[in-house]
């Protein structure tokens, strides 16, 4: 059983008060980074470097061999240019499988590359909510459990949250309503326990901005509960299925 307390950050730039040290780092960014990044490892993806920005993910696929790798990519919700599309179901239909996926986004990335001072950082969405979970109480049973919101530029964004939710309700199943789950925890799995997934992320902000711009079938995939199997875990900069 955890025996430390599993708490909720509701946003990246909270990390600034925290002590990574010793700590277990999951990051979510639903809408879309840290869907897209567990998407792309469990249709084929060898790894996923998780760069911080446009220029540092040039410079990771200046090292690369041509045709071994996929960059893609967005700032402030727009598709860099010269980048492949950076949500779940257009970058499998653009071709993962066997090449590396050096990936940035406005939230997610920055958010994980964060977190580097932790002593293991996970990427986690609804999609493998499972997985990650029995990771956590299997690999992790002495160490607390910071679930991290990404957020948008210093707001917060429901979408991660209710992820962060939905995760602690599986913790919270798994370990029995003892856990010692922070305020913030119980809040995030109350909003869980409030809605259903595909509404709750249709209906927050960012989903309906995603729905405007033609991606409701993005953000439908992404609102999927424990659909996929794989648990990417950060190491040396990439991350890499456990």
């Amino acid at each position: 059983m955890l025996s430390h307390r599993i708490h909720v950050l509701s946003k990246k730039e909270e990390l600034d008060t925290v002590r990574l040290a010793g700590k277990v780092a999951v990051v979510l960014d639903v809408l879309f980074a840290t869907s897209t990044m567990v998407t792309a490892l469990a249709h084929g993806a060898t790894s996923v470097v998780p760069a911080l920005d446009e220029t540092g993910a040039r410079g990771v696929a200046a090292g690369l061999a041509p045709g071994s790798f996929v960059m893609a990519g967005e700032f402030h919700a727009e598709t860099i240019e010269g980048f492949a599309p950076p949500t779940p179901l257009a970058l499998v239909e653009y071709g993962l499988a066997g090449r590396k996926l050096v990936y940035t986004s406005t939230n997610g990335t920055v958010a994980m590359n964060a977190c580097a001072a932790a002593t293991d950082v996970y990427c986690a969405a609804l999609l493998n909510g499972c997985a990650l979970v029995e990771r956590l109480v299997t690999a992790h049973r002495d160490q607390a459990v910071l679930l991290v919101c990404s957020g948008s530029m210093n707001n917060f964004n429901l979408e991660d949250f209710y992820g962060a939710g939905y995760l602690v309700d599986l913790l919270a199943r798994r370990l029995g309503e003892g856990a010692d789950f922070s305020d913030a925890a119980r809040v995030a799995r109350a909003l869980y326990l409030h809605g259903g997934p595909e509404a709750s992320l249709l209906g927050c902000r960012v989903g309906r901005m995603m729905a405007e711009r033609g991606l409701e079938r993005e953000v439908r995939f992404a609102a999927q509960l424990s659909t996929l199997d794989v648990v990417p875990r950060l190491r040396d900069g990439r991350l890499l299925p456990v």
